[in-house]
């Protein structure tokens, strides 16, 4: 079985530090194929005014110590060409949100 789950946006980093200590179980579990799951740009707000998360370069310095911490299997989405290589080098998976999954330039630069 397979297992994305985490905070939908990187809050602060107490908060996303805590939610990954706490599933730490689903990661130890050798019947789940676990990855801890969040965004650090949620570009797809409704609201100009809704929080985003920490961006790129702080968002994957806080990867980096969630796996190096907790060992955890990382996967986020990217929304942006510029994002993908810099975020490949940290995370296991890139997801690409379904409303960009036809932008040639964009599925290329992740390849």
């Amino acid at each position: 079985m397979i297992i994305l789950t985490g905070p939908c946006v990187m809050e602060d980093r107490d908060t996303v530090l805590r939610i990954a200590e706490k599933l730490l179980p689903l990661s130890e579990d050798k019947r789940v194929d676990f990855y801890f799951k969040a965004s650090f740009d949620k570009a797809n707000r409704t609201s100009l005014d809704s929080y985003r998360g920490p961006g790129l370069d702080a968002g994957l310095k806080l990867f980096e110590e969630i796996k190096q911490q907790f060992g955890h299997q990382l996967v986020t989405d990217i929304h942006e060409s510029y994002q993908a290589v810099p975020t490949a080098e940290v995370v296991d998976v890139l997801q690409i949100p379904a409303f960009l999954c036809r932008q040639t330039d964009f599925i290329s630069s992740c390849s």
